[in-house]
């Protein structure tokens, strides 16, 4: 890949990189309740993979 990237190009990539992973850990007992024990992938919105979806830069 080149040096220079297009920074709004990159700004796309790395929101990608961040839809990859599951809500964080506090947002259980936010949402739904203490002593609730759900994963948080429950939460997750946008799950992507790499494998799955192909991102246009």
């Amino acid at each position: 890949m080149a040096r220079y990237i297009n920074p709004a190009k990159k700004q796309r990539l790395a929101k990608k990189g961040n839809q990859r992973k599951w809500a964080p850990f506090w947002i259980v007992p936010k949402i739904a309740g203490t002593g609730k024990k759900i994963h948080p992938s429950v939460f997750t919105k946008i799950k992507r993979n790499w494998r799955k979806t192909n991102i246009k830069p």
